[in-house]
């Protein structure tokens, strides 16, 4: 079957980037031809690319063959932009100048769509009418498919489009509904992402082809590994870091990476994890100011946040601070908030008010816990896969509504405790796990509010000090309910029969 997948970003750091990189693979893998667009110039180095497309002399040039064994195929396209690339959440992206779409021009956003329409129809025009198609995002991916004439497409909708764009930004309701009107299906990840996309869309008929598609989880990459042997893989890990071509592009520090995990490998207590993207709607503060109270319990253990983001500064000045015991120079950025990450002045309230009346002996533990935190910077995604598997425990300590609890699904398929906020994406994620594995419900989930912090606390105490053969029990239980759950064959079955317009229902709406 001829496929063609939207996405018009890269293939590698964020989620949506990997859902891609992944859903492509597995296409392939199951015998399609895949025609995929984005924006990632080193797309050829992926083993599972068999050519690319560009348009760097006005006219397309594909270089490379696809599989002529029928064993399946991916082409990756690369439309002729121009500098900007429209986001939605700023980063630094190399080669582009990475805007908000908030921050366009409607002249501005027309041209990108436009130059992505020509793209695809030049394509589609020397390759075949897709069988099946896929856009990513809300937008501008729908639109350009819409205007290009794919007569049949889904969508995906990753979140980071709705919450971060369309709904505090209504001017992009009617780019959303002119492609959305035209799609067969729209996938998502949870029945919350699902309902918030109807509030903000309404009257176009969006709650008759709304399903369920979650992303997958690779087994073959996340899976339980011997937690004896957890220092040599992580010193192999950073071994092969430092090893690798150099390179700073989106955040990328090879040699603290290397050196961060190094000093991780040789933890002489437990290790936990953050992974993602270090911006404050992520929760990476609660997670700080919770640390000490578990290193406190555990002396010898380290918490390790590999990711990159605009609040990465102010981070790291929160952790220096907490680690002086400088309450009022922590307490100062909780008030600064958001403004350290580029936003308006907007206070952390969770993060403030713990730190208005903390535990008595919270400075000390803060002291005491100093250089026990560790920071990657970006890792690339087979990089984490091998930086999960042997640690203890990962937390998503999400503020914001998330449309799939991604990175929980992935640590639970390595056998590794996910303690996560309890909301949206999240909640659906850990309800499932919850429901398989009953042993791990306490574990699983922490409210959001006045007591997220020490919540967070809590449960990471409570887990690390759970009997080794309890522990090793749940974590074979979490790996076979992810494993169960999520894969990606099964998306790249969901996204196919999306296309023709059938759907998987989501689950009930709450009482």
């Amino acid at each position: 079957m001829r496929i063609l997948v939207f996405h018009g970003y890269l293939l590698r750091g964020t989620g949506s980037n990997i859902y891609n990189a992944n859903l492509a693979r597995a296409l392939a893998g199951l015998g399609h031809e895949v025609h995929l667009f984005c924006q990632d110039r080193d797309a050829a180095g992926f083993d599972w690319v068999d050519a690319v497309g560009t348009w760097e002399d006005g006219g397309l040039t594909v270089t490379g063959t696809g599989s002529s064994d029928g064993s399946g195929s991916v082409t990756v396209y690369l439309p002729p932009i121009g500098k900007i690339l429209p986001v939605y959440v700023e980063d630094r992206y190399e080669g582009f100048e990475a805007r908000a779409f908030p921050s366009l021009g409607d002249r501005e956003i027309e041209a990108y769509v436009e130059a992505n329409v020509a793209a695809v129809a030049e394509v589609v025009e020397r390759t075949g009418e897709p069988e099946a198609a896929l856009a990513n995002h809300l937008i501008m991916g729908p639109v350009v498919l819409a205007r290009a004439g794919i007569p049949s497409f889904a969508v995906k909708n990753h979140g980071s489009d709705l919450e971060y764009t369309i709904r505090p930004n209504p001017r992009f309701v009617p780019w959303a509904s002119e492609g959305l009107e035209r799609a067969s299906a729209i996938l998502v990840g949870s029945r919350h992402t699902a309902e918030s996309l109807w509030e903000t869309i309404p009257g176009i008929g969006l709650e008759e082809k709304t399903g369920l598609g979650p992303p997958g989880v690779d087994p073959q990459s996340f899976h339980p590994v011997d937690r004896s042997q957890a220092g040599d893989l992580l010193d192999a890990l950073a071994d092969r870091i430092a090893d690798g071509n150099g390179g700073s592009g989106l955040g990328r520090d090879r040699p603290r990476a290397s050196a961060a995990i190094r000093i991780f490998a040789d933890s002489e207590g437990p290790r936990v994890v953050f992974v993602g993207k270090l911006i404050v709607s992520k929760g990476v503060d609660l997670l700080a100011a919770a640390w000490p109270m578990v290193h406190r319990n555990h002396p010898g253990a380290t918490l390790l946040f590999a990711g990159f983001g605009e609040f990465a500064e102010g981070l790291e000045a929160l952790v220096e601070r907490l680690s002086e015991g400088d309450l009022a120079g922590a307490r100062a950025i909780a008030a600064e908030g958001r403004s350290l990450e580029g936003g308006t002045v907007g206070r952390l309230e969770m993060l403030d008010d713990f730190l208005a009346d903390p535990p008595t002996d919270y400075l000390d533990s803060a002291r005491s816990s100093a250089g026990s935190i560790l920071f990657t910077g970006r890792l690339e995604h087979d990089e984490v896969a091998e930086l999960v598997p042997p640690t203890d425990s990962m937390v998503v300590p999400s503020t914001f509504p998330e449309a799939f609890g991604m990175v929980a699904a992935e640590a639970a398929a390595s056998g590794v405790m996910p303690v996560c906020a309890r909301h949206s994406g999240l909640e659906e994620v850990t309800a499932t796990l919850s429901e398989d594995v009953p042993g791990a419900a306490p574990f699983l989930s922490f409210d959001l509010g006045p007591d997220a912090v020490p919540e967070i606390a809590s449960r990471l105490d409570r887990w690390l000090e759970t009997a080794a053969e309890q522990r090793m029990a749940i974590e074979l239980a979490l790996a076979a309910s992810a494993d169960h759950h999520w894969s990606w064959e099964g998306v790249a079955r969901d996204v196919i029969r999306a296309s023709a317009g059938e759907i998987r229902p989501l689950a009930s709406p709450d009482p």
